[in-house]
């Protein structure tokens, strides 16, 4: 690729992206939860505060229900979440976080923020406002769960 060559739009959001996510792993390890990885992450995210079922978990995340069940049973070895009786239908489970997954997902929502002030401090005010409307807009054609 050429030095002048106009990176697209895509991987302009996704480096940003990578590097945020780099910053979180690597506070993640340094506190003690280096044993979580990107794909459990990925659907620890999608985890509502009252639990959420695995097929939502699955869909969410883009990924095949077996696939977010092999996870979330690696989640629930390292203690990161439990499966309870869903209160709407007893003979459904949902995925919640235990006490170790709320530490976790609060240490990685907190070094997210803190590198976000660090972004917008390099962009400043008004740029920073002008990529989180351009950002939100597109999210509404991008984002199916919105």
């Amino acid at each position: 690729m050429a030095a002048d060559a106009e990176l697209n739009l895509g991987v302009l959001l996704f480096i940003p992206y990578r590097e945020m996510e780099r910053r979180v792993f690597e506070a993640l390890a340094t506190s003690g939860y280096g044993d979580i990885t990107i794909a459990q992450a990925r659907l620890v995210q999608r985890i509502g505060p009252d639990g959420t079922r695995l097929t939502a978990l699955a869909e969410q995340a883009q990924v095949t229900k077996q696939t977010a069940g092999f996870l979330v049973d690696q989640l629930a070895r390292a203690g990161y979440v439990e499966r309870v009786p869903d209160p709407a239908d007893g003979r459904a489970r949902l995925i919640r976080l235990t006490e170790r997954g709320r530490r976790t997902a609060e240490l990685a929502n907190n070094t997210a923020e803190q590198v976000q002030a660090e972004w917008a401090h390099h962009l400043g005010p008004r740029a920073t406002d002008q990529l989180r409307r351009a950002l939100t807009t597109l999210r509404g054609i991008t984002d199916p769960y919105v």
